[in-house]
C-alpha cells in the first residue's frame, strides 16, 4: 500500500505538525516526539485517544493469536498513519505499535482530530481512503494465504513492496532501507528459511539483488511472471 502522504490538495505535516509555525496555542495541543528502537506506541488495552503520523522511521502493528505467538499485521513507514481507529469508535487498542527504529510522529488527540476533520473535508476523504486501502490489503493477504504456497506469497509480497515504496532508476527499481527476511516472513506467514531460499534464488535469475541497505529489483515483469510458475 502506498504512503497516503501523496495525496493531492492536503498537507499533513503542516496540519498535524504545526509546531513548525510558531503557534503557541496549536503547539500545546499536537506533539511531535521521538521513540527509540522497540518502544511501543500502544499495547492492548491502551485508550485509543491518539492518532500518529509518521515523519520519520517505521512503526510495527501487530497481534497474539490463541497461541501466544506475535503475528505481524502492518509494517509503516514515512507519511502513513496508526491508531485511526480510534475515529471509527474503537475505545481500546487490540494491537501492539513498536518502533522498529528511531521513529519521530506527530501525535494528535481523537478530539483534536475530529475538530479538524469539521475544519477540513478533505481529512475525511484522506481517512476514507486510508479504511479503504488497508481493507483492501487485508482481504489480498487473507486471499494470497489461502490460494498460494509460501513462495509465491513471498514473490507477490516482493512486487507490491517495490510497486508501492519502490523508486524507479532507469528499467530497475531501488527500495531503500528494505524490511528484513523476518519480518517478510512474519507478513506472509512463512519462516525465514523460506524467504532466504526464495530471496537467493530470485538473485540467481538475476531478478532482484539485496542486502541491508537496499532491495533492488532489476525486471519486475519477471518477478511478477514468477508468481505464476
Amino acid at each position: 500500500m502506498q504512503a497516503l502522504w501523496h495525496l493531492e490538495n492536503i498537507d499533513l505535516v503542516h496540519l498535524l505538525c504545526p509546531n513548525k509555525l510558531g503557534n503557541a496555542d496549536l503547539m500545546a495541543r499536537h506533539t511531535q516526539r521521538s521513540y527509540a528502537k522497540g518502544e511501543q506506541f500502544f499495547v492492548p488495552d491502551d485508550l485509543s485517544d491518539r492518532i500518529f503520523f509518521i515523519t520519520e522511521g517505521r512503526v510495527k502493528i501487530s497481534t497474539m493469536n490463541e497461541d501466544g505467538k506475535e503475528i505481524t499485521k502492518a509494517i509503516l513507514g514515512k507519511g502513513e498513519v496508526f491508531g485511526e481507529l480510534a475515529l471509527v469508535g474503537e475505545e481500546r487498542r487490540r494491537d501492539w505499535a513498536t518502533a522498529l527504529e528511531k521513529t519521530i510522529t506527530c501525535v494528535v488527540t481523537l478530539e483534536e482530530m475530529r475538530s479538524l476533520m469539521r475544519e477540513r473535508s478533505e481529512l475525511n476523504l484522506f481517512f476514507m481512503k486510508i479504511f479503504g486501502a488497508r481493507q483492501l490489503e487485508m482481504e489480498r493477504r487473507l486471499e494470497s494465504l489461502v490460494f498460494r504456497d509460501s513462495r509465491s506469497r513471498i514473490v507477490e509480497f516482493l512486487v507490491e513492496l517495490t510497486r508501492a515504496r519502490g523508486e524507479r532508476v532507469g528499467y530497475e527499481w531501488v527500495i531503500r532501507k528494505p524490511i528484513t527476511h523476518q519480518e517478510i516472513a512474519n507478513l506472509t506467514a512463512t519462516s525465514r528459511q523460506t524467504v532466504t531460499t526464495t530471496l537467493n534464488d530470485l538473485r540467481y535469475k538475476k531478478l532482484l539483488t539485496f542486502n541491508r541497505a537496499r532491495l533492488l529489483v532489476r525486471d519486475l515483469e519477471g518477478l511478477a511472471e514468477e508468481m505464476r510458475t
